[in-house]
């Protein structure tokens, strides 16, 4: 008997919405619960048998508050029987999620999970969970016992984007680059229909009537080197701008894994199985460097080097954090975030995990090629990373 395999199945993902755009007219357990309803559509397996819905969120506030994960089941076509639980490991949640999914099957306590999250940044604005409360007066996340270990610190993810890439040398001109190439290769991959397969249509309504949102809505087909350098810096002397940073975006996500009984059961193809997972923690104040390490263990785990790696999602939060990745792991940039990144797609937070590992395992088929790698930088100075083999 060789050791327990975790598989995934199925993987899918709304089109990104931007702030106030095409999908802020969706509930986010509305949102949610489509990409539920899609992953037991197309694997077509009975409903009743999914064993838990792990939903990733951050906002956990308003409308994605009150246990997201059940109520985007509530909210599905799946039967009351499944349960749902929701986690929070920053813009790492579902990433997570799959993580929690793939140990869960693994260990024989459960065959079928799906692994999920959701995001909808324009109806549960980002931070609100902090602010609304200390605006009420009813305290503010830093404890004592942290301002005594870290006296006066700020923890800010901007800041940690600007360390690194003071860290690690990159100018304005580097991060801008950067960040035109995710607009390209996210316009190209649109272009080609790279995307097809991993996205759920959604309805909406516009001024000409009802009709289906199935492009990503951040993608600027247009960009120029010129129109990225004009955006504002978000720090006077600083190097990060919102055009080099991850877009606000509403969406949803889902990835189906499960144990080899159930794929023998059901009678289900897998697309993928589950090589290697690996999380750590690092520095919480430069924060964002943590997946240049936490690839490095995950590597050593699997017996991989990074060339033997043939494609790689490393979430583009900020673009010095792939750049600095780079650099550091000597990876080859033509594997990169194939596709694009959050910076041309967007990052909806909590639903970015089960979006990167939708984009990898159907641009690992698409391309024909075998290992991939997926690594986001978390609140914190947290990373998952998950290395997947196409099957």
């Amino acid at each position: 008997m060789g050791a327990p395999t975790a598989y995934i199945v199925e993987a899918v993902r709304t089109a990104g919405g931007r702030r106030g755009g095409k999908l802020a007219g969706w509930h986010p357990a509305d949102m949610a619960g489509a990409v539920l309803d899609a992953i037991a559509a197309r694997s077509d397996i009975d409903p009743a048998a999914i064993d838990d819905v792990i939903m990733g969120c951050v906002g956990q506030g308003g409308e994605q508050s009150f246990h997201i994960g059940r109520n985007a089941v509530l909210a599905s076509r799946l039967p009351e029987s499944v349960p749902a639980v929701t986690i929070d490991r920053q813009c790492g949640s579902s990433q997570q999620a799959i993580q929690f999914a793939a140990q869960a099957v693994m260990s024989g306590t459960q065959d079928v999970v799906i692994a999920a999250g959701v995001e909808s940044m324009t109806r549960v604005p980002m931070g609100m969970t902090n602010i609304l409360f200390a605006q009420a007066g009813m305290g503010q996340p830093k404890s004592p016992r942290q301002e005594a270990r870290y006296p006066g610190i700020e923890f800010s993810q901007f800041m940690g984007a600007e360390m690194m890439a003071r860290k690690h040398g990159f100018t304005r001109a580097d991060l801008d680059a950067y960040a035109l190439e995710s607009h390209r290769r996210a316009a190209a991959a649109t272009q080609r229909g790279d995307f097809d397969a991993e996205i759920v249509p959604l309805e909406i309504d516009t001024p000409d009537g009802p009709a289906l949102h199935s492009q990503d809505e951040g993608i600027r087909f247009d960009a120029t080197a010129d129109s990225i350098g004009s955006v504002r810096l978000l720090a006077e002397g600083g190097v990060i701008s919102a055009a080099n940073a991850s877009q606000i975006c509403d969406g949803a996500s889902a990835v189906l894994v499960v144990s080899e009984a159930a794929l023998k059961a059901h009678g289900l193809p897998p697309l993928a199985r589950i090589h290697n997972l690996t999380v750590t923690a690092g520095d919480p104040v430069i924060m964002l460097e943590e997946p240049l390490f936490a690839t490095d263990k995950a590597l050593r785990r699997a017996g991989m080097t990074i060339d033997d790696i043939d494609l790689y999602e490393v979430n583009e939060a900020f673009a010095s954090v792939p750049l600095a990745w780079l650099k550091h792991s000597g990876a080859d940039p033509d594997r990169l975030n194939v596709n694009g990144g959050a910076i041309a797609l967007g990052h909806p937070l909590g639903a970015s995990g089960t979006k990167l590992m939708a984009t990898l395992v159907h641009a690992l088929h698409r391309r024909g090629k075998r290992y991939g790698l997926q690594t986001m930088c978390e609140g914190g100075g947290i990373a998952n990373v998950t290395i997947v083999e196409r099957l």
